[in-house]
This record gives structure tokens, C-alpha cells and sequence, in this order.
């Protein structure tokens, strides 16, 4: 569904990501996880084509009106309400507004149609950004640290529409350096550092392959065995 085979990207003379290549299958959870300024957003960015590589190749195996796209800084209408804001892009998308009212109350704000945005908390914000994100019913996800600074309930309420998202049908792409919310989250996942990709497989996988101690390491373990650098 999605690749990028031998990816190189610089800004300048610092290169941010180096002879990056995998795989995205059809209707699983991949994570992308590194810390901050590892690349990350730069791979999601060249897979929107938002930005070119300097070489390499990538592919989507559908056209970007099927993808859907949410990152960290939300674009949203400050001073429009929720419902306001998803009748502006199913106007760009083409589609009915009742898709609007629908997205809403998939993501819990079925009852803050009418609330503004500039009264919304970081959380509730977070969910009208995955609702316009869903809005079109995306066949690809792309979310950008969908939960980052979020208090534990909310975050777990995003985990729960991102898997019931898998489950209806769409492949999401995930970006995150919480290592935690990967494996409660993503079928396979890419660990990058410096933007290179250091380890690659099933959560469990990786594990596995590193466990050099007596009981399994976690994944935040590994990443550090292999770069000497945390997360954060």
C-alpha cells in the first residue's frame, strides 16, 4: 500500500534522512518512531508529496484524495465551531455535510457541533483534527503524533478510533515516540534515528531479536542499546 525504497533527503548540507526504504501493508497500523528531529515528519511529508527527495523512490497505492492527513499543528478555524470546520472541507472534498455530523460523533464531539474552536481543550481539538482527517472515509491515514501531550484517558480514547479505523478498512500511519502507545497500537513498525532506520519488523519481533537479558526488553530498551539516545 505504501514504500519508500532508498529515500535520501537533505536541507542544505545537513542530511535528514538517509537510504530509507520500507514497506506499508494493506489495513495495518505501521509505526514510525524516533524522537524529535529524527525525520519522521519529513518521510510523511515526501509520502504526501509535500516535499521531493533528493533521491530514491516512494509510492501510494491510491490517489491522494483517498489519504487523509493529520498533524501536529491541527490547521483548524479558530473562530468557527466544530461543525463549521468539517462543512468547509466536505465543501473541498466534494461531499454531503451529514458526513460531517457523522465524523463528529465518531470521534465524541456529536454534542460540541456547535462549540468553537477556540474554546475546544488540546484534547478535544485533537479529535476534530482526526475528524476532518476521516472525514472523506480514507482508504490511508497518515497521523502525525496524534496524541502527543494529551493526558492518558484522551489519548486512550484516539487509540480506541485509530484501531476501530483499522478495523473498518483503512491502513494508518503512524508517527510517535511513545513506545508504550506502538505496541498497544502498531501490527509492524520502523525505529528511526538520525534519519536512518535502525531496527524494522513486529513489535514482538524486535524484542525478540534483542533479548539479550533474561527477560524480554521493551522497545524503548532496544532503541537505546542500538543509538545510545532516548526518545524524548
Amino acid at each position: 500500500m505504501i514504500s519508500m525504497n532508498k529515500i535520501v533527503k537533505s536541507f542544505g548540507t545537513q542530511t535528514v534522512l538517509s537510504d530509507v526504504s520500507f514497506e506499508v501493508n494493506e489495513r495495518e497500523i505501521f509505526g514510525l518512531l524516533g524522537p524529535s528531529g529524527a525525520g519522521k515528519t519529513t518521510i510523511i511529508n515526501i509520502l504526501t508529496n509535500q516535499l521531493l527527495p533528493d533521491s530514491g523512490s516512494n509510492f501510494i497505492g491510491v490517489t491522494s484524495e483517498k489519504t487523509g492527513l493529520m498533524l501536529d499543528e491541527d490547521g483548524l478555524y479558530s473562530r468557527l465551531n466544530c461543525l463549521d470546520n468539517l462543512y468547509v472541507f466536505a465543501d473541498i472534498y466534494g461531499i454531503p455535510h451529514s458526513k460531517s455530523n457523522r465524523a463528529l460523533e465518531n470521534v465524541g464531539l456529536g454534542s460540541y457541533t456547535k462549540k468553537t474552536v477556540s474554546h475546544l481543550s488540546k484534547g478535544m481539538r485533537q479529535r476534530l483534527a482526526l475528524a476532518r482527517a476521516i472525514l472523506h472515509e480514507p482508504k490511508i491515514l497518515f497521523l502525525d503524533e496524534p496524541t502527543s501531550g494529551l493526558d492518558p484517558a484522551t489519548a486512550q480514547g484516539i487509540h480506541k478510533l485509530i484501531l476501530n479505523l483499522r478495523d473498518a478498512g483503512s491502513t494508518i500511519f503512524l508517527t510517535t515516540h511513545n513506545m508504550d502507545e506502538a505496541v498497544k497500537l502498531c501490527d509492524r513498525v520502523v525505529l528511526l534515528h538520525k534519519g536512518k532506520i535502525v531496527e524494522q519488523g513486529s513489535p514482538s519481533e524486535i524484542c525478540e531479536r534483542h533479548n539479550s537479558f533474561k527477560t524480554v526488553p521493551d522497545l524503548e530498551s532496544v532503541f537505546i542499546k542500538m543509538t545510545g539516545a532516548s526518545l524524548i
